[in-house]
């Protein structure tokens, strides 16, 4: 089955997963995910891309980004990628692939779903049972979105900078949205969309883009996640 081709598009937001080959540990310790995040933040000015929202799990990662300009994401993760299999092969004293083929990306429509994918990012270890609350996992951008953290690869989005005038406000208000969980019905939209590449998006928001761009995104089929893949 020929690959579906990738329509990554400036100034939208995009969630990007990549994973473990044959789920498979990428990270084995804190010096892992520290030298992981190093090289981000070095490939995101290069590129003109801003991270909103990142987790760093023992075997995937989940971003959450928005590039100046179209194939940017597609090309910072190529160099993301192959920077960290050296590092990691290196150490590790191993060769060949590290990660489960091409990463998978959603398209997200921020009117509708950009704070609740953000927070789905965020969630993650405590969805794992890792962890009981999001302040309790180190690797990921809760600390700066939740507490104010500073944070030095991640960049507010427009839709988090709007829940308030004030940075400790907007930090409150942003915390309060974790009170409840990610509903099912999102988690399922959430999940769906990654698994295929499709937008994270209303059907209006989807043909819109679809028309404006010209772009066949497919079809996105129903039912639950493939195995493995409900992270």
């Amino acid at each position: 089955m020929p690959r579906r081709k990738r329509y990554l598009i400036a100034n939208m937001p995009y969630h990007v997963v990549q994973r473990g080959h044959n789920r498979n540990n990428c990270f084995y310790d804190d010096i892992d995910k520290a030298c992981y995040l190093s090289i981000l933040e070095t490939h995101l000015p290069a590129f003109k891309i801003q991270l909103h929202a990142f987790v760093l799990m023992s075997n995937h990662v989940h971003l959450l980004m928005t590039a100046q300009q179209n194939g940017a994401i597609s090309r910072l993760m190529q160099n993301l990628g192959r920077d960290y299999v050296h590092y990691f092969n290196k150490r590790y004293n191993r060769v060949g692939t590290l990660w489960d083929g091409r990463f998978k990306d959603s398209l997200v429509d921020t009117d509708q779903y950009f704070l609740t994918c953000q927070r789905y990012i965020e969630l993650n270890p405590v969805r794992a049972k890792m962890v009981d609350q999001p302040a309790d996992y180190h690797w990921s951008s809760y600390h700066a979105n939740a507490r104010g953290i500073n944070i030095s690869v991640v960049t507010p989005h427009s839709v988090y900078i709007n829940l308030a005038d004030t940075i400790g406000q907007r930090v409150a208000n942003y915390r309060a949205l974790f009170e409840h969980d990610v509903c099912a019905d999102d988690l399922m939209s959430i999940r769906r969309a990654i698994n295929h590449n499709y937008p994270l998006a209303s059907e209006s928001f989807i043909t819109s883009i679809s028309n404006k761009y010209d772009i066949d995104f497919g079809r996105c089929h129903k039912g639950r996640p493939e195995k493995g893949q409900s992270e």
